[in-house]
Parts: C-alpha cells; sequence; structure tokens
C-alpha cells in the first residue's frame, strides 16, 4: 500500500489556474499555503433580493456587474492581462465585481469601543469589529493569534456583503483553540478570506441556518478563498469546515487537512446545502472524508480540487443522515434522498479507502477525474438512509461515472467496485473510462464488478502519465486517454486551466498543446 506525501506544486504541475481573484497565490503543499492577496473590483450598494442575482453599480462609472448566484456559482479566469475573456471561463462567483467601501482594523493591542477601526485605533476583537461595521466593510485582522469561540450573527447585503479576513501584505492571522473558531449563524453575504485555524476540539468553522430548516434564504451567500484550516478534532467526527443549510455559496483556493479521526470526520461537510462550488482546494490526511453532501443536498460541484489520502470516501455523495436534519425537511411519503445533483469533475484523487461513493445519491456525476492507487475500492454503491417512520428515499441511483482515468494496484483492491444492498446499480452508467492496473496489467479489466456493461473503455493499457510515482499525472505525447473522452467534458478547464479538447481527453488533465 503506497503513501503519498506529493506537494501540490507537483501535484498541479506547478501550472497556473485560473483564479476568480486580481492576484494569485503560490501554493507550498497541500497541508500550508501562504496566500495575502484579496479580492479587487467594484463596489456599490443594493437591497438583498435572494430570488434574484445581486447587481451592483460602480460610483465612479455607474458600470453594472451582475451574476447569478442561483445557478450556479462557479469560478471565472482572471482578464487582467488582455482584457478579453478566455476561451474556456468558469461562471462568476455571486462576489464577481465587489470591493469593499470601507475598511474597520482588528489588531492585539487595539481597544474595542464605538469609534474604533481606523488603522491608528483598531479595534481588539471580530465581534468589536461587527459592532462598528456596516454592510460593504472589510475587517481586516492584523497578523497575530485572535480569540477563538467566536459565536456571530453578520448579514451583509447584495452588493455590499461584509469581508472578514487577512490583511494584503501580511501573514495570515491565526485563531487557534477553543471548541470551534467561528460559528456564523444564519449568515448572508459574507466572505471569509486569508484565515488560518487550527486546534479547535469541535469543528473548525460552523456555518449554519440557525435551525430554520424550511427557510431556504436563512444561511445564503457565504464565500470562503484562501482559508487554511488544520488539524481539527478530537480523534472523531469533527469537520474542519461544516456547513448545513447554506445555499448559495463557495469554497475556493483552500487548504484542509487532518480533520477529524478514527475513520470520521471531513475536510468539508454538507447536510441540506444547495447550488454550491467546491473549487480549486487540497485536502489531505483527512479521516473520513475530503468532502461530503448529504441531509438533502443538491446542485454541489466539486471541481479542479486535490484530495491526498482523504480518507474511508474522499467524495461522499450522500450518505446517512438523522431524519430531523434534513433541509428542506423531509416530506411523506416523500420520496426523498440524500443527495441529488452532485458533481465531481476534474479533480485529483490519490490514495484514500475509496476514491468516490453514491451513497442515496440520485442523478449524480463523476466525470473527468484522476483517480490514483485508491487503498480498497475504486468506487462504492450504498444505501445507508432506508425507508423508515412513513418516510421514503430514493435509492442510490443514475449515477454517471465517465471520461475518469483511473490507476490503480490490483494487489491492494478487494474489489473495483462495492455495491450494498438497497441501490439500484442497474440505472448507473459507465462509459469512456480509462482503467490500468499499474501492478499487473493484466489485471486491469473491472468489467465483472461494474453493475452495467461500459461503453468506450480503455482496459490494461498504460496511461503514459508524466510520473507516476513521482506524483506528476499530467499525460505524455502518446497517451491512449487524449482525445479518448465522450463530449462535451464535464467542465470546461482542466485541473491546470488548460481548456478541454473536444473531444475531451480522460481524467484531470487535458494535454497542453
Amino acid at each position: 500500500m503506497r503513501r503519498s506525501s506529493i506537494t501540490l506544486c507537483a501535484l498541479l504541475a506547478c501550472t497556473s489556474t485560473g483564479d476568480d481573484t486580481s492576484s494569485s497565490s503560490t501554493t507550498a503543499s497541500t497541508t500550508t499555503q501562504s496566500s495575502m492577496t484579496q479580492s479587487s473590483s467594484t463596489a456599490g450598494s443594493s437591497t438583498p433580493d435572494a430570488t434574484s442575482e445581486p447587481t451592483t453599480t460602480t460610483p465612479a462609472s455607474t458600470t453594472t456587474s451582475t451574476s447569478d448566484p442561483t445557478s450556479d456559482p462557479t469560478t471565472t479566469d482572471s482578464t487582467a492581462t488582455t482584457g478579453d475573456p478566455p476561451a474556456c471561463a468558469d461562471p462568476p462567483l455571486w462576489d464577481d465585481g465587489l470591493t469593499p467601501t470601507g475598511t474597520v482594523h482588528v489588531a492585539g493591542d487595539g481597544a474595542d469601543g464605538p469609534t474604533c477601526g481606523a488603522e491608528a485605533s483598531p479595534c481588539a476583537t471580530l465581534a468589536g469589529a461587527l459592532a462598528v461595521a456596516t454592510p460593504g466593510t472589510s475587517i481586516e485582522l492584523h497578523a497575530g493569534t485572535h480569540a477563538a469561540d467566536q459565536f456571530l450573527e453578520i448579514q451583509g447585503l447584495a452588493g455590499a456583503p461584509i469581508w472578514i479576513g487577512g490583511a494584503e501584505g501580511e501573514p495570515r492571522p491565526t485563531i487557534t483553540g477553543g471548541g470551534e473558531a467561528l460559528h456564523l449563524s444564519r449568515p448572508r453575504y459574507v466572505i471569509l478570506h486569508d484565515l488560518e485555524i487550527f486546534g479547535a476540539t469541535g469543528n473548525g468553522i460552523n456555518i449554519d441556518d440557525g435551525g430554520e430548516y424550511a427557510n431556504p434564504e436563512a444561511a445564503q451567500f457565504v464565500g470562503l478563498r484562501r482559508v487554511s484550516i488544520h488539524d481539527i478534532g478530537q480523534g472523531g467526527n469533527e469537520d474542519c469546515l461544516k456547513l448545513s443549510g447554506l445555499n448559495d455559496f463557495f469554497v475556493v483556493d483552500s487548504e484542509f487537512a487532518r480533520c477529524g479521526g478514527g475513520g470520521s470526520g471531513s475536510g468539508i461537510d454538507h447536510v441540506g446545502c444547495h447550488r454550491g462550488a467546491i473549487a480549486r482546494n487540497s485536502f489531505s490526511e483527512i479521516s473520513g472524508n475530503a468532502v461530503q453532501c448529504k441531509g438533502g443536498s443538491a446542485d454541489l460541484e466539486i471541481r479542479h480540487n486535490v484530495m491526498l489520502e482523504a480518507g474511508e470516501r474522499a467524495v461522499n455523495m450522500g450518505g446517512s443522515t438523522g431524519l430531523e436534519f434534513f433541509r428542506p425537511p423531509l416530506t411523506m411519503p416523500g420520496p426523498n434522498a440524500e443527495a441529488t445533483d452532485i458533481r465531481v469533475v476534474a479533480n485529483l484523487i490519490v490514495g484514500g479507502q475509496a476514491a468516490l461513493a453514491f451513497v442515496g445519491c440520485v442523478d449524480c456525476l463523476a466525470a473527468n477525474n484522476t483517480i490514483v492507487r485508491p487503498h480498497n475500492w475504486i468506487l462504492r454503491i450504498l444505501q445507508e438512509t432506508v425507508d423508515t417512520d412513513g418516510y421514503t428515499f430514493l435509492p442510490a441511483s443514475g449515477g454517471m461515472f465517465r471520461n475518469n482515468l483511473v490507476v490503480f494496484d490490483r494487489g491492494d483492491l478487494s474489489t473495483y467496485v462495492n455495491i450494498g444492498g438497497g441501490t439500484d446499480p442497474a440505472s448507473f452508467s459507465f462509459a469512456n473510462n480509462l482503467w490500468f492496473a499499474a501492478d499487473d496489467p493484466a489485471q486491469s479489466d473491472p468489467a465483472g464488478d461494474l453493475p452495467t456493461p461500459e461503453s468506450g473503455g480503455i482496459v490494461g493499457q498504460d496511461p503514459l502519465l508524466t510520473d507516476l510515482d513521482g506524483g506528476d499525472y499530467t499525460l505524455l505525447s502518446g497517451s491512449p486517454a487524449i482525445h479518448a473522452g465522450l463530449p462535451p467534458a464535464a467542465t470546461a478547464r482542466d485541473l491546470a486551466g488548460t481548456c478541454y479538447a473536444d473531444p475531451p481527453s480522460l481524467g484531470a488533465h487535458e494535454l497542453v498543446p
């Protein structure tokens, strides 16, 4: 069984990605990353309308920038060099085109009060800063250690969110210890950025709807950018980032490491979350899952992430949730589902017990991922939440697995695919995947374990990765994966930011022209 300690730079082949900020950061490893850049664009204000797109008006020029958080809160390329949109840009994030209209400073030598917040007279605490902040404010936490166990209710406005994060040009501020670093209850229009959090005994950051399970607007329009959360919990079911009932959100360019323990705990755990994007993050040494989506979660895209030794199920599409915690609340008799329309695309998943699990997930997709040497299964199809107390649940069904590149050691696997009872495996589809057993190419064929026949599969052919054992999983010229995918690709760009061809190559890397 191989374990990997490869740097994120090596995994990405040190190729820059498209970024939704005005400046880019350099990643040093999967566990630490220093970035002090902040987003910049235009600013304005308007009244919040959760049913329509936020619209901003630039005071200097009255130009308008819009985004649509209800369709796909994803990422966008920088266009600073040419001014032209890239050929394969992703849709913008909901905060695209926004900058703060004012700043409140927080430092260890400050003092809270009604007039605190200027750089020369900073507030002492985050709570003190929030007391004087208004929508459109950036709360800058200056370098140093800040108090944990902060329970906060923060409400910005559409076009005028509230930013909380580190100061440009300084080391990221840290929040250490406590039961949890930050707990945001019923937040709206909030950005957390450039923070380092570690040592909490519970969850690192907890964001929830304050128990308003039936209110889709209770917790909405939240973003996390360049946040590092690591070494969380007491060896049990503790998460680096816990999201419950959050809608229209993103988590980008962040790092998660050593969350939970004993086979439990997630880098990011979603319970009843909707319309979110998890993009360009790194996950390493996670006990349970890099990302879990359950409790009624739907329309989430997990894209362009690197997952190294990410636990029992690197991505758990679905799961097991107590009936009272579903968002929206369960209907009787139903049918209900643990998760719907979860899309896992163009990720690099190395190690872990299973790369992917479809667990009560309906119409979920895994496409264009590069999966390297899982230790027990390549994927699992399971059902953990079953009909009970008058509620009915759809089985894991309608899953799609296509355009993936899978390299494994047959000697490590128990089976290629693990299928549990109560599922609908006959409804799954497999197409245009490459399967290669590096230790015994003759044992590459998963056909006996696939629940349905695959179309267009490539079996037993060496994918010609640049350096399999050294951790460079880009494609060499002549690879059978090149342009072997089923068009179109599930996302416009590959892991390193290269536009996918038509037809696309298999896995998370397109061949660089």
